[in-house]
């Protein structure tokens, strides 16, 4: 094992330790050597899988179709751990609540509780997984939840839903994860080779297969073995009989925050206004490479995964995956898309009666791009928010009607004007080129589109539904070429350069610029 660094949460002077020192480490810190023999109680598990969506389908509602409704980036996923709360899984499922926004296709929650886990989960939004009767069944202090949309496997396989729940030698494990790793198939295949059986096809299983292969103990250096052999971006909770375990990868892809109740229940969670939900406080970020412990007496250790690397945050969790009201990466969402939009109009003005928005994630943007511009902002177009995630069109073709089910323009608002449209990005174009045909059929004199990133070129493979290249209209189109094709009078981006000045260098630029931090190496294998 390589060597960890291991810090308190309370004192600002980390010391160094290697796995030769881990006799007196374990005595200095209580852990026990064997994980087996520190089960009081065998551990049991029960799971219940909830179905009830049951999606209403025809010939209409095509994979084409469902690209329409939604011409933009996927929330990845959202993850929730809270330990020392006597309603632990009624907090849970709040937070989910505030983090739906982060994955839609399915939810879940484990508790664990007279060492049993307890796992409900499903297909569907958390109000359609969860209700009273089920919530009753997740007693204990201790709970992590998920929303998911896949980046990783099937999102309509009922069995990739986390969190997972897996029993190996030393007992049973749950988890939740936000991120991709980039070394999946690498992992997998040799796993398999090596006779391992996978029940999913997401690679939140590769994990739980690496902790029950390690050769370390206790059970959280398992979990540090195994984290310095996945690549890619990970925020991770764990629970097991009487831990909570909070992890993120060493670059910060993904968020992962850590708040306490009043009671002095830990909340982790993935973004900010989750704490706000469940009347938790902010404390800090995890931070970047680092894995925290929190024990049955809610004291809690910290540990830092070897080596350290520079912080690669995800710029995209400001630019549209987080909500406005949350805190991400020590950065207000609301204060960082104010200021893009704020620059747009300094750098691409346009003469225009006023500003309105691509609701929801446009709206902040658009709300700086006014107030710099000195314009009024309207609200030119209405957001459906009711609209589930499958339809049925009409037997004759409606055009745009997709888009039209979540996006109405106000007649009475643009009718004979010129109008600045602000949204947050352009994936395909398929949408945008919808949104300006509305717009100027609602009797629009002008439409001039303004973006508040830069152009979209490059996958990601760090936990975002950014299509292959070949799919995103920016890499083969100019800007020229994508104003003619979406049918704007002017079209323009916030430049790389000027994002960046803002945000600064801790953050992945990769979907913009194809410099990613980190691709699939080799591994060395010690089992």
């Amino acid at each position: 094992m390589a060597g960890i660094q291991i810090f308190s949460c309370f004192t600002e002077k980390p010391h160094v330790l290697s796995s030769h020192s881990f006799s007196s480490f374990t005595k200095s810190h209580h852990f026990p050597v064997n994980f087996k023999t520190h089960l009081s109680k065998p551990l049991k598990f029960q799971s219940s899988i909830s179905c009830d969506y049951k999606p209403t389908l025809n010939s209409a509602s095509s994979d084409s179709n469902s690209n329409e409704i939604d011409d933009k980036l996927r929330e990845e996923c959202g993850v929730v751990g809270i330990y020392g709360d006597p309603e632990a899984s009624r907090l849970c499922y709040l937070a989910l609540h505030a983090l739906q926004h982060r994955g839609q296709e399915g939810a879940g929650i484990v508790t664990v509780h007279e060492n049993i886990l307890k796992s409900v989960t499903g297909l569907g939004l958390v109000s359609e997984v969860f209700n009273e009767s089920k919530l009753d069944q997740l007693h204990g202090n201790l709970s992590i939840g998920h929303v998911r949309y896949s980046t990783s496997g099937s999102s309509s396989v009922l069995k990739n839903i986390q969190p997972f729940v897996a029993s190996y030698r030393f007992g049973l494990v749950g988890i939740a994860h936000n991120g991709n790793l980039v070394n999946y198939n690498l992992l997998r295949n040799f796993l398999e080779e090596k006779g391992s059986i996978f029940n999913t096809t997401s690679d939140t299983e590769v994990i739980l297969h690496l902790i029950a292969k390690s050769k370390a103990r206790p059970f959280i250096l398992r979990i540090i073995d195994t984290c310095e052999k996945i690549q890619g971006a990970y925020s991770m909770v764990f629970i097991t009989e009487d831990k909570l375990v909070a992890v993120r990868d060493p670059y910060g892809f993904r968020p992962l925050v850590m708040g306490r109740r009043s009671n002095g229940a830990y909340v982790f969670v993935s973004e900010t206004c989750a704490l706000d939900l469940v009347d938790a406080t902010f404390e800090r970020e995890v931070y970047p490479g680092e894995v925290i412990v929190v024990e049955k007496d809610l004291s809690i250790q910290s540990f830092c995964l070897m080596p350290r690397r520079d912080r690669k945050a995800c710029v995209f969790e400001h630019i549209y995956f987080s909500l406005p009201n949350s805190v991400v990466f020590g950065l207000s969402v609301y204060q960082a898309r104010r200021e893009f939009g704020e620059i747009l109009a300094m750098e691409s003005p346009a003469e225009c009666d006023f500003v309105i928005a691509v609701p929801d994630s446009g709206v902040v943007a658009a709300l700086g791009y006014a107030s710099e511009a000195g314009k009024s902002f309207e609200q030119g177009l209405i957001r459906s928010h009711y609209v589930g995630r499958t339809f049925i069109e009409p037997t004759q073709g409606i055009r745009d009607f997709a888009v039209k089910l979540k996006l109405a323009p106000v007649k009475a608002v643009i009718e004979g004007k010129k109008v600045v449209v602000v949204d947050d990005s352009i994936v395909r174009g398929t949408t945008s080129k919808k949104i300006v045909r509305l717009l100027k059929e609602a009797g629009a004199k002008e439409v001039h589109m303004r973006i508040a990133s830069p152009t979209l070129k490059y996958p990601c493979y760090y936990g975002v539904d950014i299509p292959d290249s070949s799919k995103l209209i920016s890499n083969q189109l100019s800007v020229e070429e994508l104003r003619v094709s979406i049918g704007a009078d002017s079209l323009a981006f916030l430049p790389l350069e000027k994002l960046k000045n803002v945000m600064g260098d801790g953050y992945c630029y990769a979907c913009f610029d194809g410099k990613y931090p980190v691709l699939p190496q080799p591994i060395e294998w010690d089992y």
